[in-house]
């Protein structure tokens, strides 16, 4: 059977992964809490459509972290072109940054991918907090997007993961 990640997903029972913060699959239901950590967190934010379509998406891999309340506490998506992962967008509200929740997120990415998945993201060059955390798990600089965000011009950093422990080739 193919792991898209979605059936995984679906049959995974929400899961405690960090001192309370609980994760499970992204729903159409939480967009609302989610477009306002995306406004909180980012200076060009993604728009509703763009989060449903993510989700529309059968091969996506789309993350809640939420307390025992339900609130919601950050989100991942993160979707598969052919045989590579796209880490396109991780993001926790300020109050629960640098409790673990964005590393528990994309421990849960990894989970759900499958053997042998790589993975790719792009980041924001002055983002050190963020560059610390993808390389403290295993993700490796690998070039740069010039003038890759539109709000300001800042360049991208590209990195990579693979799951096998190699580094992955960048193609």
């Amino acid at each position: 059977m193919r792991n898209d990640g979605l059936n995984e997903i679906r049959e995974r029972p929400t899961e405690d992964v960090t001192g309370g913060t609980l994760l499970r699959a992204l729903g159409y239901s939480d967009l609302p809490s989610v477009i306002a950590i995306e406004r909180r967190s980012f200076s060009t934010p993604w728009s509703l459509a763009m989060f449903v379509l993510e989700l529309s998406k059968p091969s996506s891999i789309c993350l809640a972290a939420h307390g025992p309340d339900g609130e919601i506490h950050g989100y991942l998506v993160c979707a598969r072109y052919d045989k590579v992962w796209h880490l396109m967008n991780v993001a926790v509200t300020p109050e629960m940054r640098r409790r673990g929740v964005a590393a528990a997120l994309i421990g849960g990415m990894f989970e759900r991918s499958g053997p042998g998945a790589r993975f790719t993201l792009e980041v924001r060059e002055s983002n050190e907090a963020a560059i610390a955390m993808y390389e403290s798990l295993g993700f490796q600089r690998a070039g740069r997007r010039q003038r890759y965000y539109q709000d300001n011009g800042e360049d991208a950093l590209i990195m990579w993961h693979a799951l096998s422990g190699e580094p992955s080739e960048v193609s």
